[in-house]
């Protein structure tokens, strides 16, 4: 009977030791801008109140996606001290499609493939600091992805 006993209270140690990591992604999860239905919802679970236009964040993405189940995305900040990338399509059932964090020395700069539901703006967002800037980029979708 000691035997069952230590072998379920050992059982229980390891789940609840491996249950910790999630607990602490789950900490960091910001549902509010992750659910948000449109653009400004979403900036307003991230935070943001006022962003600035740049020419300094570069979006690569096709003007024409044939399916929007699978469009390719890639944002460049060529802004020092990027801290951050959200990635942003206002037409979407959830408008916050990614939010990136980088760390000192991290070349900001993702590569992602998402589904968009229609025709739309995809958003990039950049955090230096307590500074936000945007840039933007029309993609027409034929079939949209979302469900």
């Amino acid at each position: 009977m000691q035997r069952r006993s230590a072998l379920k209270w050992m059982m229980g140690v390891v789940s609840a030791a491996l249950m910790l990591p999630f607990q602490a992604i789950a900490a960091i999860w910001n549902k509010a801008a992750f659910e948000a239905v449109g653009n400004q919802q979403a900036l307003t679970g991230l935070q943001v109140n006022q962003t600035s236009i740049s020419d300094l964040i570069t979006i690569t993405a096709p003007n024409y996606a044939e399916n929007g189940a699978v469009v390719q995305i890639e944002v460049h900040s060529l802004i020092v001290g990027t801290e951050g990338i959200a990635i942003l399509v206002d037409k979407n059932p959830t408008a916050l499609i990614a939010n990136y964090s980088f760390n000192q020395g991290a070349v900001p700069k993702v590569i992602t493939r998402i589904k968009m539901a229609e025709t739309s703006t995809v958003q990039a967002l950049v955090k230096v600091g307590n500074q936000y800037f945007s840039a933007s980029k029309m993609v027409e979708v034929s079939l949209g992805g979302c469900g």
